[in-house]
């Protein structure tokens, strides 16, 4: 659904997006993490169209965001980083208007637009003036012109920024609602454990260069290692230890504890557990958290040192 070969930017001769590739299918969430400047918005303007790139290709839904860039403004939904609201429409009016910059009628756009508004918390507001609305209420009413066109793609550029916790609560819940098999979200954000909630696949960009692009478990073992899991007993080991596959590793036991280094749970868990259960009462098998936090950090440090990213 949204794909990239070589896709670069530059402004007066300097580089803000450099050869990046990417690749979302649908149905997927693609985070985009990186520090202020890296190229994030600016490569969300080329994906929607708005901006023409230096080089390179890109393809929205099939269609080349160059030589097809009306069709693909026409089909992608964009929350940016500045609205371009008008203060003196209220909420309805400013939707209806969008609403008939994509060929709708004024009944066509309520009726899309009515849930939403009920859904977001913003219903009883649609006559208030956007002058007066709050940051976090913009942001979501900004969401829900995204919308407006039922996009096959989404681009996000921080859908939670200034939001209270309750608010980007329901705006998160909104986005894994709106993936599907027909739909791709492409979001930027500097909230980890946002994106840790949200991604199929993370791209991590710096300077212009996505140093690092795979599914989240993926990025995980490739920057923190295999997963730790803790199986924990009813009773006292006293020193027993079953004799386990080659491939796992035993890293640290306590009294009732045992700590395993897996690299391939998905085959060895099941087999694991029967056994472990056999011998003593296993009361709790559970994997050790690894946040994406931890992944990005230490990415961005192998890349400032010139070390091997797998």
């Amino acid at each position: 659904m949204i794909f990239t070969e070589d896709l670069s930017k530059s402004f007066d001769g300097f580089l803000a997006v450099n050869k990046i590739n990417l690749k979302v299918s649908s149905g997927e969430v693609l985070v985009i993490l990186g520090p202020n400047g890296a190229g994030k918005t600016t490569t969300v303007r080329m994906l929607n169209s708005i901006l023409r790139p230096t080089s390179g290709k890109a393809m929205v839904a099939g269609y080349d965001v160059v030589t097809d860039a009306a069709k693909v403004r026409s089909i992608v939904g964009v929350l940016t980083e500045q609205h371009g609201f008008y203060g003196r429409m209220n909420a309805e009016e400013y939707l209806i208007f969008f609403g008939e910059l994509y060929g709708l009628t004024k009944s066509e756009s309520l009726k899309r637009v009515n849930p939403l508004l009920i859904r977001f918390g913003l219903d009883e507001s649609r006559k208030k003036r956007l002058g007066e609305y709050s940051k976090g209420m913009r942001q979501k009413l900004a969401l829900i012109r995204s919308l407006i066109n039922d996009p096959p793609v989404l681009l996000l550029d921080e859908p939670t920024s200034a939001m209270d916790p309750e608010s980007a609560r329901m705006v998160r819940n909104a986005i894994l609602g709106l993936k599907s098999d027909d739909r791709t979200i492409l979001l930027c954000t500097h909230n980890l454990s946002e994106a840790e909630e949200l991604a199929d696949q993370i791209a991590i960009i710096r300077q212009g260069k996505i140093i690092l692009n795979d599914y989240i478990q993926k990025v995980k073992k490739s920057l923190l290692g295999n997963p730790i899991f803790e199986a924990v007993f009813s009773e006292d080991l006293n020193g027993w230890m079953p004799d386990f596959p080659a491939e796992l590793k035993v890293i640290g036991t306590e009294a009732r504890k045992i700590f395993f280094e897996i690299p391939n749970p998905e085959q060895i868990n099941p087999i694991l557990i029967q056994d472990l259960n056999s011998r003593s009462t296993l009361i709790k098998f559970q994997e050790r958290p690894r946040k994406l936090e931890d992944a990005y950090m230490e990415a961005l440090e192998l890349e400032s040192s010139g070390g091997k990213i797998v």
